[in-house]
């Protein structure tokens, strides 16, 4: 079984920022495969069934982001899943807006929900779907970028960048982390990106 758990802040304030990519990704997932994220487990809404014909567990950890690992181990646990079917998404603050990178492994380079995952698992060796999401500006503090409602201009490209999202993690679950890298890392195209 996959454990797709994606990275946000739980309530209605942090909906619509940066920092919950994660929890954009999976919704679209279960809204794709008639998933009912809703159940609370381990600290997190799951809800279980299948993609590509392999058993599934969608999450999003309810414990904020920077505690994430406190949600994810626990779901692990429980379903014997193993650190190659975990796929962690989050959002990325290193990558400009509109990148995407699939990893099969790696550092958490910064991010706090990553590092809470690594630190409680005790491994880095699980794949990541990491969502770009700098604005391309200068920033006076990341961390109130990150928790600050979308521009208008990530706006339109939201759902375009949410479906290659999801399309990323299926593609994980269906062909493996190589194929997925192979097909999925880099920049969506997009007019207004390129217009501005």
């Amino acid at each position: 079984m996959f454990l797709v758990a994606g990275l946000g802040n739980p309530g209605g304030e942090y909906e619509s920022t940066p920092h919950n990519m994660g929890f954009l990704v999976v919704d679209r997932l279960a809204a794709r495969h008639g998933i009912r994220v809703t159940r609370p487990e381990s600290q997190a809404l799951a809800g279980q069934g299948t993609i590509a014909g392999k058993p599934v567990l969608l999450a999003k950890p309810q414990t904020y982001m920077n505690l994430s690992g406190v949600s994810v181990k626990p779901l692990m646990d429980k379903y014997e899943i193993p650190p190659a079917e975990l796929i962690l998404i989050y959002d990325e603050l290193d990558l400009p807006w509109g990148t995407l990178r699939v990893k099969p492994k790696g550092s958490p380079a910064g991010h706090n929900g990553a590092k809470s995952v690594i630190a409680k698992l005790g491994t880095q060796e699980f794949p990541r779907v990491r969502l770009g999401v700098h604005p391309g500006h200068p920033l006076q503090s990341g961390a109130d970028y990150l928790l600050s409602r979308f521009s208008r201009r990530q706006t339109e490209e939201l759902d375009a960048f949410i479906d290659r999202a999801a399309d990323a993690a299926e593609s994980i679950i269906a062909e493996g982390v190589e194929m997925s890298m192979t097909r999925f890392n880099g920049r969506a195209q997009s007019s207004t990106t390129e217009e501005e």
